[in-house]
């Protein structure tokens, strides 16, 4: 491919990983991309309102591409709207601190250029977990497998694409603050999920990491479960914050498309949307809650007290018998106990995950 006429070789970086994550003829790069569009799970609905955030993976396409076009495909209704695409990925190649930018002004793919948005960098290179450093760039794919996608959903746009190393949650978020804007800036989150674990425990660590994002549960996200973490967490407090809505598009791993299951590396995406929605979800959760509570509280505060003088008394643990109780308490559901003296807490258990039922849950907490 041609470099750019009116900018200097040393200024774009090319395809590092044409030929291996994705095609390098353009033809049929571009036809891939529109196969895996057209094949995702998660199709176009111009009636939704665009992402604000996502969250894709970045392994080769034969791999992660219909993975990663499910949250793709929403993109389509801002594809005039959409002008600058925030990319943050993992570092992979050469080690960095902080954030890196690199000193390029153009990435290319087989499909063409795309910019960078120099503005917005200038707005972050003064903070000092950002740096401009090239080598981190060069060779690394967590960035570049996006820009074939990028560039056939949406118009002209503009990127301003970092390398995230070791840097700390607030430290990313601060970045992510400064470059958020309106509807014309995109937040993507570039991040494969559990690498090498056989195929049935990847998946119950992705379902772990799927519901930790679907609650916009930073702390929740270990170690293990994501290369982009670093990036992940702030983006799911930043979300908490601003009340955002976050939908699960999909979840696979190798082992579902072109790999063995013996070692497989996991998938998702995820968009974010701003809006009153997840608040609005969160009232009817809570009504749901009270209205539980109303209905039945004192039979839950009842079970409790007897769990407690029971494991005081050194019995066995108790035996429910479940017509005992309402039939409402018999569907899944979660609990968590606190005890409480002269306005101290002195104890407290319990979980968040709806797994069992209702009364049970309360019985053994």
């Amino acid at each position: 491919m041609a470099l750019s006429p009116t900018i200097s070789p040393d200024l774009i970086r090319p395809p590092a990983v044409a030929g291996m994550f994705y095609p390098s003829n353009p033809k049929e790069l571009e036809a891939t991309v529109e196969h895996f569009l057209s094949e995702a799970t998660a199709k176009f609905d111009a009636a939704e309102r665009a992402p604000k955030a996502i969250i894709a993976p970045h392994a080769g396409y034969v791999y992660s591409g219909l993975t990663a076009a499910a949250v793709y495909n929403r993109l389509r209704p801002a594809k005039d709207i959409i002008k600058r695409v925030v990319i943050l990925g993992p570092c992979h190649r050469v080690a960095v601190n902080g954030l890196a930018l690199p000193s390029t002004e153009v990435f290319q793919t087989p499909l063409g250029d795309v910019p960078l948005d120099m503005d917005a960098a200038a707005e972050i290179i003064g903070l000092p977990q950002v740096e401009i450093f090239n080598d981190t760039h060069v060779e690394d794919h967590s960035l570049e497998v996006h820009l074939p996608f990028l560039q056939k959903v949406l118009g002209d746009f503009k990127i301003v694409p970092m390398i995230v190393g070791q840097a700390t949650p607030e430290q990313v978020a601060e970045v992510l603050d400064s470059l958020w804007g309106g509807p014309e800036t995109l937040i993507l989150i570039s991040s494969d999920l559990s690498h090498y674990l056989p195929y049935d425990q990847a998946k119950a660590l992705d379902n772990q990491t799927c519901q930790a994002i679907e609650r916009l549960d930073a702390p929740a996200l270990g170690n293990e479960q994501a290369c982009g973490r670093h990036s992940i967490r702030p983006l799911l407090s930043l979300a908490r914050q601003k009340g955002m809505q976050v939908q699960t598009l999909d979840v696979r791993n190798s082992g579902d498309t072109a790999g063995t299951k013996d070692k497989v590396v996991g998938y998702g995406s995820w968009l974010f949307r701003e809006g009153g929605a997840r608040k609005e979800t969160e009232d009817a959760f809570g009504g749901q809650t009270r209205a539980m509570l109303d209905a039945h509280g004192s039979s839950l505060l009842k079970l409790g007290a007897a769990t407690i003088l029971n494991h005081l008394g050194g019995q066995k643990q108790m035996r429910l018998e479940m017509k005992d109780f309402p039939e409402p308490l018999h569907d899944n559901g979660a609990c968590f106990v606190t005890l409480n003296k002269d306005g101290n807490l002195r104890g407290c258990i319990g979980s968040i995950q709806a797994h069992r039922p209702l009364i049970t849950d309360a019985a053994e907490n």
